[in-house]
């Protein structure tokens, strides 16, 4: 197969594996992957796993077509990559492994030799030239062994990304790449969100055109789509709006409850309901939900003074995950000493930014009147903003939405006829309430100005303390002239025809410009309201919350120049023009400070 001109794929896939590291069902087997870069030099990339020695060489050896290799680029040492290091330098005696100092540290212990003589230790920038193609070497520590590096061959702008973008599944098994990829990260790299950030980070700032794993395929197209997952993965936050219920039951009175639940949520507009039983389903499956979805609720019995054995082993998966940014809420049973949830909150009580439901369901032995309200009470609380979002139940006239405007940051979504718009803006205030009336002030330079200007209404979104800092670059660091904000999702829209945002908000407006007074770099819409709906009780996101705990911190360690306030982008340089405009959030000079 080939992935370039000069590239070529070399890996094989398994199909007798049904446990993959011993634990994951993999019912489509894997894929090991291995290519070779063709140049004036030859790099080899990783080998393969130990049961496909002579499949592997021989895929090499035809690709060489009689040329000898000149390096073996070892990225991970894992042993499904790197069980054949030793079987490579014995057919290519003349080769040189190249990897990094940890990796070469453990081809020791595997192999009981380190290559000395024969190898090439490479670090963070390092760089191997092959004739026209140069491989750029970026430190990966901990996605997912300490000793991970990952390739970027400049002259294809091709990133060898070691375990990163793999998934489960042989390659000649079509099937969606991202539930298995899902399966995949929150199983073996869930734990090391951080470190995947840091890399995504560096990745940023490469020219990327082609993705080259080491399991699953080669990912040729649309790599945005497969970045903002691996970004919202890593940043533990949920993938899509929905609630996930995960229970075990004895004699099936727990069960009688969750299915109760499960049929109110739906009835009330949750856009998806996941029901796992613990005891009977595949455990990475359930662990896969939880980090999908935005909302669980774990339900079980008490048992020998504890929980059930499959709810407490599920727990452990998700909090050895870092499992947060969810909503959780619980179902109890017990005869005489309901504990449930007690124990259940106590195994969670480490884990970052859970809101745990006011409501909760106690069952005594079986269902009762009372926990059967108690069930219609938490479907109510847990689906509170489905309702708000839905036309035929949500209160359109709720005005303690005006409760929530403060020196917050806001969404205001507009349509120029063609397509919708959105941007950021933090100056939202209720200026009168007899009649109600909001003024916004827009710079006269983003498009949404003139959008507004034109067509008379606009929507206010309140953002919540857990929107990510992704929802501030595509609402505020680009432009809607340029881009689509709403390309990527299917919006709802209020009755004024205008979007408003499916998630983050606690409430919007829908606003009618009055009056327009020009302050000369901004314009300020004097506007009534004709829609006012709260979606959730979540605080709202205040400039000082976004500064101090999404906006990431810049990286100005050994640095000199001026750092972005807004966005945190670092210009390197004695002097900042006074012209100069940020690349990523577009604000002008006036928005730096200088690095001390």
């Amino acid at each position: 197969m080939f992935i370039t001109n000069d590239i070529k794929y070399v890996g094989v896939n398994d199909k007798a594996v049904d446990l993959f590291e011993g634990q994951y069902v993999v019912p489509n087997g894997m894929a090991y992957n291995s290519y070779v870069i063709m140049d004036e030099k030859i790099a080899v990339m990783d080998t393969v796993d130990a049961n496909f020695t002579h499949e592997w060489l021989d895929n090499v050896q035809h690709v060489l077509g009689g040329r000898k290799p000149d390096y073996l680029v070892v990225q991970h040492m894992e042993p499904d990559h790197s069980a054949n290091i030793m079987n490579f330098v014995k057919a290519y005696p003349n080769a040189t492994v190249v990897s990094s100092d940890k990796a070469f540290m453990m081809m020791k212990n595997f192999f009981g030799t380190d290559f000395d003589g024969k190898r090439i230790v490479v670090k963070e920038g390092d760089t191997l030239n092959l004739g026209k193609h140069v491989l750029n070497f970026v430190s990966a520590p901990m996605v997912h062994w300490p000793e991970v590096i990952v390739t970027y061959d400049s002259y294809d702008k091709v990133l060898f990304s070691a375990d990163g973008f793999g998934k489960f599944g042989a390659l000649d098994v079509e099937e969606d790449w991202a539930c298995e990829a899902r399966r995949y990260y929150i199983g073996i790299v869930g734990k090391y969100g951080v470190q995947v950030q840091n890399l995504l980070k560096k990745a940023a700032g490469l020219d990327i055109s082609i993705i080259c794993p080491l399991h699953g395929p080669v990912l040729t197209e649309n790599l945005g789509y497969y970045i903002n997952l691996y970004n919202t993965w890593s940043s533990y936050q949920p993938e899509e709006e929905g609630i996930v219920i995960a229970y075990t039951s004895v004699y099936g009175n727990t069960k009688k409850a969750v299915n109760m639940l499960a049929e109110k949520l739906k009835a009330k507009g949750c856009p998806k309901v996941t029901v796992n039983d613990l005891a009977r389903c595949d455990m990475a499956e359930a662990v896969e939900d939880a980090f999908r979805y935005s909302k669980i609720v774990l339900a079980t019995t008490t048992y020998n003074a504890d929980i059930f054995p499959f709810m407490k082993e599920f727990i452990h998966h998700l909090t050895e995950r870092n499992y947060q940014n969810r909503t959780v809420a619980f179902i109890e049973n017990g005869s005489w000493a309901p504990l449930a949830t007690k124990v259940m909150k106590g195994m969670l009580e480490n884990s970052k930014n859970l809101t745990f439901a006011e409501n909760t369901v106690r069952i005594v032995s079986a269902l009762s009147d009372e926990s059967i309200a108690q069930i219609d009470a938490l479907s109510d609380e847990l689906c509170k903003e489905y309702l708000a979002r839905q036309d035929s139940t949500a209160n359109k006239n709720d005005l303690t939405a005006l409760f929530n405007i403060g020196y917050g940051l806001y969404v205001v979504t507009s349509n120029d006829g063609k397509k919708d718009n959105g941007l950021i803006v933090n100056t939202v205030t209720q200026v009168t309430n007899t009649p109600n009336r909001i003024a916004v002030a827009i710079n006269k330079e983003n498009y949404s100005h003139h959008v507004i200007k034109q067509s008379g209404k606009m929507n206010i979104n309140c953002l919540t303390e857990d929107a990510p800092f992704s929802v501030f670059e595509k609402f505020g660091f680009q432009s809607g002239r340029a881009v689509d904000k709403f390309a990527d999702c299917t919006p709802l829209r209020a009755d004024n025809g205008l979007v408003f945002l499916p998630r983050y908000i606690n409430s919007f407006m829908s606003l009618k410009v009055e009056n327009y007074v020009d302050l000369d770099t901004h314009g300020m819409f004097i506007c009534s309201i004709t829609e006012a709906r709260v979606i959730a009780d979540k605080p709202t996101m205040t400039y000082t919350y976004y500064q101090e705990n999404v906006k990431p911190k810049p990286q100005t360690e050994g640095k000199k120049g001026y750092v972005c306030k807004i966005c945190g982008y670092v210009y390197e340089g004695d002097e900042l023009p006074e012209d100069y405009v940020c690349p990523l959030c577009k604000h002008g000079a006036v928005d730096f400070e200088k690095i001390n």
